[in-house]
């Protein structure tokens, strides 16, 4: 994201960048208890399934695993509970058109503190295919093999 001044990153699904080709994202607040938020923060936090959904024209965090808070007692929380996203109706519409035609899916990118606020970054994204995430590997691998010649050769020139 740009301006990443004053954002602590909690949390990445990394598999995300693996998984989907991510088009567009959107930033959305997040309702959570006191217990999650403090699980939150001390990074208890793990988006690896977690996907939104809209329901009853409202967006929803599903699959998010909050671990319980450790010094919650009986007010801790269910870790796999719905949590609602907190967005503008232009955004809701605008998520609900596209995942409704396109056949693409929101996921939850990252959450981070931005201001003393949790915050949840969502993306617009459609599956890869197998061979999409074959060929990316090895394009990776490629470009990992040129940058050790590349070091290695600079490393002879400069003995």
């Amino acid at each position: 994201m740009a301006g990443d001044e004053g954002i602590k990153v909690l949390t990445e699904n990394r598999q995300a960048h693996h998984n989907y080709i991510l088009l567009e994202r959107f930033e959305a607040g997040l309702a959570l208890t006191g217990t999650e938020v403090k699980a939150a923060r001390a990074g208890m936090v793990q988006l690896k399934d977690a996907y939104a959904q809209i329901r009853n024209n409202e967006a929803w965090l599903i699959n998010a695993h909050i671990s319980p808070y450790s010094h919650g007692n009986r007010q801790n929380h269910d870790p796999l509970r719905d949590r609602k996203l907190l967005l503008h109706r232009r955004e809701i519409d605008k998520l609900l058109g596209r995942t409704r035609d396109g056949g693409l899916t929101i996921i939850p990118t990252r959450l981070y503190l931005k201001k003393g606020r949790i915050k949840c970054e969502l993306a617009l994204a459609r599956a890869r295919k197998k061979h999409d995430k074959r060929a990316l590997e090895r394009e990776r691998e490629l470009e990992a093999e040129a940058r050790q010649a590349l070091r290695e050769a600079r490393r002879r020139a400069g003995d």
